[in-house]
C-alpha cells in the first residue's frame, strides 16, 4: 500500500496528495482471504477520468494484480471513487463508485481526508458516517507518504 501511495505521487498535482490512514477491514464476498487494508486517497490531477482509471490499472499491474476471481484475494485494488462532482457511466467506469455509500472502508478513511466533503449528489459525507461504521473498522499501521 505504501508503494501504491508513492505511485500516486507521480498522477498528482504537486503537493496535492493527501491519504487516509490505513484501515484493517474483512474482505467482501465469499471468497476465504485474509482481511484487507484500506485507505483513501484524494489528488488533483490533468489526467481525464478514463486515463486516470488507466494510470491506476497500470499501478496495480506494476505490483502484481491478477484479475482472477471476482472479490478474491489480490495483492492491490485501486478504485476511482469520485472525480470532482462528475457523474459518469460508461462501460468501463461509473463515477461516484457504485458502491462506496455501503462500504465502511471507504467512507470512514475518505472522512479523514474530505470531512466536509458534499458528494455530487449534494449528500454530505458526514450525513453517510456513524459510530457503528466506524466500529467496523481496525486502525492498521499508519501511512508513511506525506
Amino acid at each position: 500500500l505504501n508503494s501504491a501511495c508513492e505511485a500516486l505521487l507521480s498522477l498528482a498535482s504537486p503537493g496535492s496528495l493527501v491519504i487516509s490512514p490505513y484501515y484493517r477491514s474483512a474482505p467482501m464476498g465469499d471468497v476465504e482471504q485474509p482481511d484487507y487494508v484500506n485507505a483513501v486517497a484524494g489528488f488533483h490531477t490533468r489526467l481525464p477520468p478514463i486515463e486516470l482509471l488507466d494510470a491506476l490499472q497500470h499501478i496495480e499491474n506494476q505490483q502484481g494484480r491478477l484479475r482472477a476471481l471476482r472479490w478474491g484475494p489480490r495483492t492491490l485494488d485501486l478504485d476511482l471513487l469520485l472525480y470532482d462532482d462528475q457523474h459518469i457511466d460508461i462501460p468501463r467506469l461509473v463515477v461516484p463508485h457504485y458502491g462506496m455509500r455501503e462500504r465502511s472502508f471507504v467512507l470512514v478513511p475518505l472522512s479523514d481526508i474530505a470531512p466536509e466533503l458534499i458528494l455530487p449528489d449534494n449528500t454530505p459525507l458526514s450525513s453517510l458516517i456513524n459510530k457503528s461504521l466506524k466500529a467496523e473498522l481496525v486502525l492498521a499501521q499508519a501511512s508513511t507518504v506525506k
